[in-house]
């Protein structure tokens, strides 16, 4: 099943059911009005979605309607918690080697992981709006999942079961933020502006084989200025799967219905199949030459981030983002 939240004013828009295709869409209002009520009360209401879902599939919806991934708002506009991990530790190996810093040994078996805001998710088409160019404005490529209620202290093995939906996000950072935030020993904040969503949400059976091992084994295709700078593979090297970055958001606290617990940037070993951000093109570069030459990001750039089945049909359509200036008031 694939679902999808549209603008209509509000801040927290409608939801719509999306054809398999990506073409074809239809208001789910007689059944929720909202993803987050869908959330609320899985097993009652998402077999409503999903008969309506094989109804528009089979060309029989009444009232199905063309689907302009433009008009999407992020699945969820605004949830409950949004944390963001970081499963691909050859990733943070490399920016800290880049760096100069050590790898603690920790980092292999407990995984990082940050509470980013999540008043403001962003649409898949919705403007990277930063104040300055001189911050450091880097996209990040990722895979998340959204989860139902997961319980205090729920362990890896149970957690995968908490998973109800899947997408793709931008975690945008400001990369010249970070090294003053990080050395105040509190975390992100100001480094870590609304991230964007992909425009839709699909369940984990629309990935079949793909999803495995709590792991999305496909490439995340990433285009900078229409350039193709990345495709790793998100299932390979993913140090951390779903699974136990669920249960580590669980450890002390409830995670409530409508949690999006992401994976960190998508990294590959094999550094031919290019990058999910910036900052890794700009670390292999101080490790070769001493220096990065790769600027970051620019107003007026643009990036484009998404992920294609074994047919070549995109799953979660595209994530495709400008970089603005904030407008004068």
């Amino acid at each position: 099943m694939k679902l999808a939240t549209l603008k209509d004013g509000s801040r927290d828009g409608q939801l719509v059911v999306v054809s398999r295709d990506l073409s074809l869409a239809h208001h789910a209002a007689g059944i929720a009005p909202r993803l987050q009520a869908v959330l609320d009360d899985w097993n009652f209401l998402a077999p409503q979605l999903d008969d309506l879902y094989q109804t528009l599939n089979e060309g029989r919806a009444r009232h199905a309607f063309p689907f302009d991934q433009r008009l999407a708002m992020a699945p969820l506009p605004r949830a409950y918690q949004w944390a963001d991990g970081s499963a691909y530790v050859n990733h943070v190996e490399l920016v800290r080697k880049a760096r100069g810093a050590e790898m603690p040994e920790s980092f292999w078996k407990d995984p990082l992981m940050y509470q980013g805001a999540s008043d403001e998710l962003l649409g898949p088409r919705d403007d990277i709006v930063c104040p300055s160019e001189e911050f450091g404005i880097d996209f990040e490529a990722e895979v998340a999942v959204v989860t139902d209620d997961v319980p205090m202290g729920t362990k890896r093995a149970d957690a995968g079961a908490h998973v109800r939906l899947l997408m793709l996000v931008n975690d945008v950072s400001l990369r010249n933020l970070i090294p003053a935030e990080l050395a105040k020993g509190f975390g992100f904040f100001q480094s870590k502006p609304a991230t964007g969503c992909s425009p839709v949400a699909v369940t984990p059976d629309e990935l079949g084989d793909a999803w495995k091992d709590g792991k999305v084994h496909l490439p995340l295709v990433v285009h900078w200025n229409q350039v193709k700078v990345g495709a790793p593979n998100a299932g390979e090297d993913m140090t951390f799967d779903f699974a136990q970055l669920i249960a580590h958001v669980a450890k002390t606290r409830n995670a409530r219905a409508g949690s999006i617990i992401g994976s960190g940037t998508v990294s590959n070993l094999d550094r031919s199949r290019g990058y999910c951000c910036i900052a890794e093109k700009r670390s292999l570069e101080m490790i070769e030459s001493g220096a990065a030459s790769t600027s970051f990001m620019k107003f007026g750039d643009t990036v484009r981030i998404e992920m294609f089945d074994d047919r070549g049909s995109s799953i979660f359509g595209a994530i495709e983002q400008r970089v603005a200036p904030l407008a004068r008031r």
